[in-house]
């Protein structure tokens, strides 16, 4: 395991009590380098989606427990969010949860010279992602490795 992954998973272990406590539930946690500066940022949600207050107190109450920790040597940002309309489906229980929604899928090389792909997630294994492509007869399998991105697609 990767330092990031120890640093996000160990966050995420301390802040589901946090969520809880506030009714919110953990989206993700990531720690990424940008630049100069490290960010760990969690991302909460709940039904009808989190306020600007949830934020606060969550990240208050973890900003707290984190300093307690204090298990991460580098200097960071701490951000908490809402993961947004157009949140990314990194792990499986979120693409659980997207089963029939509308999603994009972007891939790091072009298949059939198209780099991005949109149409309804209808199933996820280990290794495919499998979507019905908006004007194809039959549905598209993606593999996982070859897949940089999957995120609800936002109708307006």
């Amino acid at each position: 395991m990767s330092r990031r992954e120890e640093y996000e998973e160990k966050t995420e272990r301390l802040l589901a009590p946090i969520a809880q406590a506030n009714g919110v539930s953990v989206y993700d946690v990531e720690y990424v380098k940008e630049g100069r500066d490290c960010y760990l940022r969690a991302y909460i949600d709940k039904e009808g989606g989190v306020n600007i207050q949830d934020c606060e107190n969550v990240s208050r109450q973890l900003s707290d427990v984190l300093d307690r920790e204090d298990f991460i040597p580098d200097a960071y940002i701490l951000e908490v969010s809402s993961p947004g309309l157009g949140r990314t489906l990194k792990k499986d229980k979120h693409l659980q949860a997207s089963l029939g929604s509308k999603v994009e899928v972007k891939l790091y090389k072009a298949l059939e010279e198209r780099k991005e792909y949109g149409g309804i997630l209808e199933g996820f294994d280990q290794g495919t992602i499998t979507i019905a492509v908006e004007g194809e007869d039959a549905p598209r399998h993606f593999n996982r490795e070859d897949i940089a991105l999957v995120r609800l697609a936002l109708d307006f």
